[in-house]
């Protein structure tokens, strides 16, 4: 078996602009940013998340789609056909897809043109490129420096971050219960900076999960 076969995809969304131009060669162009690095996320089911420069660096030259609304059945373009470009900077992932000359991608870039779907989101699987702290307040922070695997980057309705793998919130979930444990174990004698030293220690790769 592909060992890529048993990652778990995830989804995340960015209220970053995509923009609707011409192109070149008369074509229409659709592009924006479908990933943000040094973003604090939202609160993802018990933790946040960000991503670090670099962590989509190894998978540029992969076979990635761009997708409307994540929907396997209406493809804007595709890396390995030249009709989707993707690249790094500081800003983050950014992509541009060449749509093609169909009904349903002319109606959906109506819908962007009018600025009723402006975000972008990707699919994403993580294998062990991420690293987890507990920040302040033992709020859980995971941070991703590696990406396993890219799937699609997609114009989508809503800008939301919601969406994790059961297997990541569980990490997380056990992430926070290790660290309740560890804590009330010390005792009442541990001083403020011993129980900050403690949080700073636990991190979720060290959990067997």
């Amino acid at each position: 078996m592909n060992g890529l076969e048993t990652f778990e995809m995830e989804r995340r969304t960015f209220a970053h602009p995509v923009e609707v131009r011409a192109g070149a060669d008369g074509s229409t162009v659709i592009e924006g940013y479908a990933a943000l690095f040094n973003v604090l996320s939202d609160d993802l089911g018990g933790f946040r998340e960000m991503l670090l420069p670099g962590a989509f660096a190894d998978r540029l030259q992969d076979d990635v789609r761009a997708l409307w609304q994540h929907d396997p059945l209406f493809v804007f373009g595709r890396t390995v056909s030249g009709t989707l470009e993707l690249w790094e900077d500081a800003v983050g992932l950014g992509y541009r897809a060449q749509s093609p000359d169909a009904q349903w991608a002319r109606d959906a870039l109506v819908s962007m043109k009018r600025g009723d779907v402006s975000q972008s989101s990707f699919a994403f699987s993580v294998l062990d490129g991420d690293r987890w702290d507990m920040g302040e307040g033992g709020q859980v922070i995971r941070t991703v420096e590696r990406v396993a695997r890219l799937y699609d980057v997609s114009p989508v309705t809503y800008p939301a971050y919601p969406q994790t793998s059961a297997g990541v919130a569980k990490r997380a979930a056990e992430l926070r219960a290790r660290l309740a444990a560890e804590i009330n174990g010390a005792g009442e004698a541990e001083d403020l900076r011993a129980r900050e030293l403690l949080r700073q220690r636990v991190r979720l790769t060290e959990l067997e999960i």
